[in-house]
């Protein structure tokens, strides 16, 4: 089985933004030397908790920090860009970085409405245009970055567009999703499709298979290509594991229920102020949905997971928190979380 890392550079309170980036890069050191497969960043924005702002900035740091890794976007949520930023900044990482950069793409808007305005339309866009238009900015991305460029017609003209002058390789581009919309369009455009199991956890059975069936052979791949995401807390014994749960429990209860957003809490933190009963349900069920266990177990977990959506690939977002005099650079309980899996799963 291959194994996978989804970062989403979180910030405890302990930490500066500056402190969540370094802790990354030590993060990604620990899965490239360990035989991890690939190693995503998300985008999200205004969050606390959350410094994955800037995917290919993110990219390029880790990357530039690690050997043999593939590194990429997980995902770049297109609506918010131009395609043909998008397009020069991952020919751009492809050219530095050949042969290890992924360009997932995602519709949503990773934010706000009131951030998310300001991403796409603060300019003076049209509100709905971006995301209306999302299957041919793929296809303008994606062709962007091909060697042969595109042709771009302007007042009966047809111009020559590249994203690079000189591109011999491009990146492995991916469609993310957490609804039927970008299977579908994944399965037309022949496209690797990733849903987003680690958030969502309805309905993964069901777009997978829509995927599968509707899959068209492209010059992009041959057959249907996909992963499964899930996230991830492993530590020697069981009552560890719970514990380095909480925070992210917490903070995902949070997002959920319109609680306030703050720098994920140390586990003291938390444990002093734990979840309202009221909200003990979506806990349960959130877990049910996240491995949280011993190696053994949470091996098995990812083995029966993998059998059961039928993929070779888990990419696994390690969310275990930190103890009070953690290393503010570091973070130990998420770099064990991938020691331990990987040994186990035998990587």
């Amino acid at each position: 089985m291959l194994l996978s890392v989804l970062d989403l550079v979180p910030v405890r309170g302990d930490q500066s933004t500056g402190d969540a980036l370094a802790a990354t890069l030590a993060l990604a050191r620990v899965a490239d030397e360990l035989g991890y497969e690939r190693y995503w960043l998300a985008e999200h924005h205004n969050m606390p908790a959350v410094a994955a702002t800037n995917p290919p900035l993110l990219i390029s740091m880790v990357a530039g920090a690690t050997a043999r890794i593939r590194v990429g976007s997980g995902g770049v949520m297109l609506p918010n860009h131009a395609p043909l930023v998008v397009a020069e900044q991952f020919a751009l990482l492809e050219a530095a970085f050949p042969g290890r950069i992924d360009l997932g793409i995602g519709r949503a808007p990773g934010t706000d409405p009131v951030t998310s305005y300001a991403l796409r339309h603060g300019a003076g866009g049209v509100t709905d245009d971006a995301v209306n238009q999302f299957p041919s900015y793929v296809d303008n991305v994606i062709s962007m970055m091909s060697p042969g460029g595109v042709g771009l017609q302007v007042n009966g003209r047809v111009h020559a567009l590249n994203a690079t002058p000189a591109a011999i390789s491009q990146p492995v581009v991916w469609l993310l999703g957490s609804s039927d919309y970008s299977a579908q369009l994944a399965a037309a455009r022949g496209l690797p499709y990733v849903f987003a199991h680690h958030f969502s956890g309805n309905g993964t059975a069901e777009a997978l298979a829509l995927y599968r069936r509707g899959f068209q052979p492209s010059e992009h791949l041959d057959s249907p290509r996909t992963f499964l995401t899930v996230n991830v807390v492993v530590a020697a014994t069981q009552e560890e594991a719970d514990r380095l749960a909480e925070p992210q429990l917490q903070a995902m209860v949070a997002v959920r229920t319109g609680g306030t957003l703050r720098p994920q809490r140390l586990i003291e933190e938390a444990e002093s102020d734990p979840i309202p009963d009221a909200h003990l349900p979506l806990v349960m069920a959130m877990r049910q949905r996240w491995v949280i266990g011993t190696p053994g177990s949470a091996a098995a977990k990812i083995r029966a997971l993998a059998e059961e959506f039928g993929v070779d690939e888990v990419m696994v977002h390690p969310v275990a928190g930190g103890f009070a005099g953690s290393p503010v650079d570091r973070s130990p309980a998420r770099e064990e979380t991938l020691r331990l899996l990987a040994a186990e799963l035998d990587i």
